[in-house]
């Protein structure tokens, strides 16, 4: 019998030698492939003001690192955001297009066809990393229609998913795949720190001879913004910024813009300045999840081989164009995103000005596993080369797209019914942040010469916005009327390129191709006025 162990014993440790050695073989001599962490907040800005909290992130994550200051969201929400990082894809290519279930957020197709190709899915199935997900996945996630809490997505090993949307206490976990609930007991229940604590048990209890790959969703800082209580006072005196679209009317906007009252009411701005220092108050215990997180590796050793992504889903807005809270629009303040990455080979205290997105998170995380994108059905590109030294060598993109479906209601808002049925997301003082027809697509522009955006709504007008950025960079004034038409004619060809791309016809330069064919039936997914106006423009 002993000799029966003995043998058991060598056996294992030989299978486990080869493969650390098959392992150290096909990285070129490194111990073991990086670990890669991915800090994902919910409705960060960038543009106003939403890393001003987070000293430690920055230090920890910025400094030490990479600091991409053109980064920019497929769409301005949350479950079609989410679903781009998951899958690398555009949304007319993943199809989730806003919150709702019939806007396939979370739904059963998505199950079906995007879920088995996360690339979560592919490190798993194909680059050997386990791999934990703790936080708020999509906003549907866990509702009976959905496969409720017991359906674990492919390509999980270690699964804490918040069902539905952001929360902070009296919420339900999926603890891979058994319901786990929360009250309000700040020691036991503050969602942020719960995440964290899952965090250090999975690198305290993980495989060690096995690289890992953590998604890390805290709820920070959507709404309700429930602060810890040790920062419940934080920021006294900060208001939102009052930076020139603020409290300013856009007259020359699409209609949804339009209807905002200017001046805002006082309700609304100590409303929305009342939001926007919660909103930083809830992100100190982001901050704090970051330092835990980091010098946890530290600790184990572990650091140096570890890239870590920091970012967020969508932007936001605090009285611009005297919105009062929200996203969901085309302006910068809801599509541009923070972007902070650390790890192996990337210099310290960098700043990279290129035109990066967040469905290109899957391309770079799979890049750094080793993973051949072209291997995949993603429309991002990796920006690893950017990362590490390689930049000057390779052809990057000058354009990207925008996507978004509007959300409405079929019956009038009670508080708004001169507007009539089709509007979401009011205020009391009857203004409305979204609508079925704010519907739109978008080409952004950087380049060596240009810095531009150009949108078409999907709306009775087929409202065109154009914004010089160089000029006019709080997209203050809308210069599709009066810009030269060739220019319009050859933005308008680059959108609808973008929009019927698929995979590798994404990752171009941003090169115009005047022999482009386009079929508008591809612009969005059913044929409303501007399907109909597009056609017959196509066909004259």
């Amino acid at each position: 019998m002993a000799l029966i162990k003995l043998c058991f014993h060598y056996v294992l440790v030989c299978a486990l030698l080869l493969s650390v050695f098959f392992n150290t073989v096909a990285l070129g001599g490194r111990s073991r492939k990086p670990n890669i962490i991915l800090l994902l907040t919910d409705d960060l800005d960038v543009m106003i003001g939403g890393m001003n909290p987070l000293n430690k992130t920055r230090k920890l994550i910025g400094d030490a690192g990479v600091t991409f200051t053109n980064t920019y969201v497929a769409s301005p929400l949350c479950c079609p955001s989410r679903a781009s990082i998951l899958t690398g894809k555009y949304p007319h290519n993943h199809r989730v297009v806003n919150n709702t279930l019939e806007g396939n957020c979370s739904s059963t197709a998505w199950q079906k066809t995007q879920e088995p190709v996360t690339f979560p899915a592919l490190l798993r199935q194909h680059c050997g990393y386990q791999t934990f997900f703790a936080g708020k996945y999509l906003n549907q996630y866990g509702t009976k229609e959905a496969g409720g809490i017991e359906h674990v997505p492919p390509g999980w090993d270690y699964w804490y998913a918040l069902e539905k949307n952001s929360k902070y206490y009296n919420y339900t976990l999926s603890a891979n795949g058994k319901a786990e609930k929360h009250g309000q007991d700040y020691h036991h229940d503050y969602l942020t720190d719960v995440l964290a604590n899952f965090s250090m048990d999975f690198l305290d209890y993980k495989l060690n001879y096995m690289p890992f790959f953590m998604m890390i969703s805290t709820p920070a800082p959507h709404s309700p913004w429930t602060s810890a209580p040790q920062y419940e006072k934080s920021f006294p005196d900060v208001k939102a910024p009052r930076d020139p679209s603020f409290n300013t009317h856009g007259k020359d906007k699409h209609w949804l813009i339009r209807q905002a009252k200017t001046p805002m009411t006082n309700s609304s701005v100590e409303f929305l300045d009342d939001a926007y220092r919660k909103r930083w108050r809830t992100l100190l215990s982001v901050d704090d999840l970051v330092e835990k997180v980091l010098k946890k590796l530290e600790t184990r050793g572990e650091l140096d081989n570890t890239y870590i992504f920091f970012t967020s889903d969508n932007g936001y807005h605090t009285g611009q164009f005297s919105l009062p809270v929200d996203k969901r629009q085309l302006y910068e303040f809801d599509i541009k995103i923070p972007l902070l990455v650390r790890g192996p080979g990337i210099k310290p205290n960098q700043t990279n000005k290129m035109l990066v997105a967040n469905v290109d998170l899957g391309p770079t995380i799979m890049d750094i596993a080793g993973y051949d994108i072209n291997k995949t059905q993603m429309d991002g590109m990796s920006f690893l080369p950017l990362m590490n030294g390689e930049g000057k060598n390779v052809t990057w993109r000058t354009d990207f797209l925008v996507e978004y479906e509007g959300e409405g209601h079929n019956q009038s808002d009670p508080s708004c019914p001169a507007l009539g049925p089709g509007v979401a997301e009011c205020f009391p003082d009857c203004v409305c942040e979204d609508a079925f027809n704010n519907t739109y697509a978008c080409v952004r522009t950087i380049s060596a010469s240009s810095d531009l955006q150009y949108c078409e709504f999907d709306d009775s007008e087929v409202f065109v916005e154009v914004y010089n950025l160089t000029a006019d960079p709080f997209q203050l004034t809308n210069i599709a009327k009066s810009i030269d038409q060739e220019v319009l004619e050859k933005m308008n060809h680059r959108l609808m390129m973008l929009q019927s791309c698929w995979g590798p016809s994404c990752r171009s330069a941003g090169v115009f191709d005047s022999g482009y064919k386009f079929d508008p039936r591809l612009m969005f997914n059913h044929h409303g006025p501007r399907f109909n106006k597009l056609l017959r423009r196509t066909l004259q």
